[in-house]
């Protein structure tokens, strides 16, 4: 617990704010080494404290057919040996509450995903492990459900806990970013992390070749909405990138490419450095006179 509230602390204070990034999935060991050693590098470069992100396993796709990743023992062994040879903090999600005491053996960041915001269960499980837990807001929730889901996450015992705006459904096969969001969710009080890429998602939006469906997603629209999050004055900034996003075998119409990534970061950087988006406004309601 005491290095998670130093990680957490650290990242709570990150001026102008925290980056959790990496591909989606594991993919390869070799895949993997290679996206945290570039990470890493235009991380430090532009002055950013970095959480490496790669999913052992993506357990909630739309299609059984759908690439999973390695698994929870062989995804965790890579994850663990990238966080030693490059001195990273890791963070990786869990779908179900056996997963999370193994899990909380390696990453330093228990991701709790967006379709599971809710589960009491599961928020315990991941709580008791004292490690910092990320709860991705449900596509479906307002976003004065997490102050609910972080609550849960204080009462087990755990107030190392930080909440993610994600998107909002809108219709079918669509999501929206609702700016108002990520004010509103720091009712939660704690850390606001938006995340840029699964915000443009359009699920079970793209038909494949053999009939099936998967997520499509508006990669264009990024720098967008992530040039409004620093502007309101989010703590972190979560998004996938990868370096071939058109072969990556999940999410890839949503993954950043590696290439334009340092160049995007120091634009945010130069948003949130000049935007007040962190300070309460405070109206003055009262007649003007001349």
């Amino acid at each position: 617990m005491e290095s998670s509230a130093l990680l957490y602390n650290q990242l709570k204070t990150a001026e102008p704010f925290f980056l959790l990034a990496g591909p989606n999935v594991i993919e390869s060991e070799e895949h993997i080494f290679r996206m945290a050693k570039h990470i890493k590098t235009i991380a430090t470069k532009v002055g950013l404290p970095l959480v490496f992100k790669s999913s052992f396993d993506k357990a909630n796709r739309t299609s059984s057919k759908s690439f999973r990743g390695p698994g929870m023992a062989e995804g965790l062994k890579i994850l663990e040996k990238v966080k030693i040879a490059y001195d990273l903090p890791i963070v990786t999600d869990v779908h179900e509450s056996i997963q999370c005491e193994e899990v909380g053996k390696v990453a330093d960041i228990i991701q709790i995903p967006a379709f599971l915001c809710r589960q009491t269960d599961l928020l315990v499980a991941a709580a008791k492990t004292g490690k910092i837990v990320n709860i991705k807001k449900g596509q479906f929730c307002a976003p004065s459900v997490m102050v609910n889901s972080a609550e849960k996450i204080r009462l087990a015992g755990n107030p190392n806990v930080m909440v993610c705006e994600r998107g909002t459904m809108f219709g079918y096969n669509d999501l929206i970013v609702d700016p108002r969001n990520l004010e509103w969710i720091r009712e939660a009080n704690c850390p606001v992390v938006a995340d840029v890429t699964h915000a443009l998602q359009q699920p079970a939006g793209r038909k494949l070749d053999d009939g099936g469906v998967a997520s499509g997603g508006l990669r264009e629209l990024i720098p967008c909405i992530a040039r409004t999050a620093v502007a309101v004055g989010v703590d972190g900034i979560f998004m996938e990138v990868h370096d071939d996003p058109s072969n990556a075998p999940v999410d890839g119409p949503t993954q950043w490419p590696l290439r334009h990534l340092e160049e995007l970061l120091v634009e945010l950087i130069a948003i949130a450095r000049v935007s007040k988006g962190k300070q309460h406004f405070n109206i003055d309601l009262s007649p003007y006179r001349d």
